[in-house]
């Protein structure tokens, strides 16, 4: 039998589920399911009004991981600031790369999204669903930074509205 790699999260602790963004462990609990016991991570999603019971020998397998370094945070805002790397591909095609890449829980590659599809008010006006991949890329960028720095959600919203503003100056 191979030993099972166990995520060492703690409760109260911040992690980043790939498909919902930044949530925070709200306890460890044991669980029968189909006469199994799990042990289970409570996470709880507050903006989302949402929690989310992940099995602890499955997390790291799922994508769930720490919040990201400061390091890692600078480097997302230095990706914001770079140009907009559009392709020639079909909306449908590029929505779904943009949509997996937000889903990947990556900030890097969030951070890719939100610099692609950040539109300055000179500029031609979105589509419907180029805003939500947009708003989507933005909130989860959004709530990590805050996250990360301090939790003020307003604080980080704003400095990634600087970036991408001076980016367009």
């Amino acid at each position: 039998m191979t030993k099972i790699k166990k995520a060492d999260f703690r409760p109260n602790d911040f992690v980043v589920y790939p498909a919902h963004g930044v949530g925070q462990i709200v306890s460890i609990e044991e669980q029968d399911i189909a006469g199994i016991t799990l042990e289970l991570f409570v996470v709880s999603f507050e903006k989302d009004k949402m929690t989310l019971r992940v099995p602890t020998h499955k997390a790291t397998d799922i994508g769930m991981r720490t919040l990201s370094s400061p390091d890692v945070v600078t480097r997302a805002m230095a990706t914001l600031k770079g140009k907009a790397k559009v392709k020639r591909a079909m909306w449908s095609r590029r929505a779904q790369e943009y949509e997996q890449k937000i889903n990947s829980g990556d900030l890097i590659a969030i951070a890719e999204v939100v610099r692609d599809l950040h539109r300055n008010d000179d500029q031609r006006e979105q589509s419907y669903s180029e805003r939500q991949l947009y708003e989507a890329a933005l909130e989860r960028l959004t709530r990590e930074v805050a996250a990360v720095a301090d939790g003020d959600e307003i604080a980080a919203a704003k400095k990634v509205d600087e970036v991408l503003v001076s980016r367009a100056a």
